[in-house]
């Protein structure tokens, strides 16, 4: 009766073992899965960053250079860490422009002097009343405010839309 109870133990333990070696190797199967699937995340949100960082620079190249003169759409190429992003800036379009009084100029900033107006100037190019001041009047500057956008895409499918607005200081004449 003692060999018969060690027969039926051996096979009991064997089976047991098999059944924990199936267990084991589905939860490291299940594990590598979704360690992959983890690393493909991080990778889209790098390349996601990366191709919104490419749009913010193509951006910052386009208002870098004088953009009120004749606003245009470009493509430009961007390389951030080993991979070409190719980003789209629209055309530049201005929201608003305010005109600038002379009384809301600082004298003494060199950035604001070429936008004086006087009453008392042989050419002004603005038309003053006798009786209105030069410090109440209008300026030679508007104050424009302006949406640049710009579309990134890289070469994985990754596509990222930013727009930045600006505020900049123009001559009078400039259009909006």
């Amino acid at each position: 009766m003692m060999s018969l109870l060690k027969h039926k133990q051996r096979g009991a333990t064997l089976i047991v073992a098999l059944v924990m070696l199936v267990v084991l190797t589905l939860l490291v199967i299940s594990a590598i899965r979704s360690s992959n699937t983890n690393l493909r995340i991080a990778g889209n949100m790098q390349m996601e960053g990366e191709a919104s960082s490419a749009a913010q620079q193509a951006i910052e190249q386009v208002i870098s250079g004088n953009f009120t003169v004749s606003p245009a759409a470009s493509a430009v190429s961007v390389n951030i860490g080993g991979a070409t992003y190719t980003a789209n800036v629209a055309v530049p379009s201005c929201t608003g422009s305010v005109a600038l009084a002379n009384a809301s100029l600082n004298m003494s900033d060199p950035n604001d002097i070429p936008c004086f107006s006087s009453s008392t100037a042989s050419n002004p190019g603005i038309i003053f009343a006798s009786a209105t001041s030069a410090a109440t009047s209008q300026s030679w500057c508007f104050q424009q405010q302006w949406d640049v956008g710009s579309t990134a895409t890289g070469s994985t499918g990754v596509n990222v839309e930013t727009h930045q607005g600006v505020s900049l200081r123009v001559p009078a004449g400039t259009t909006c």
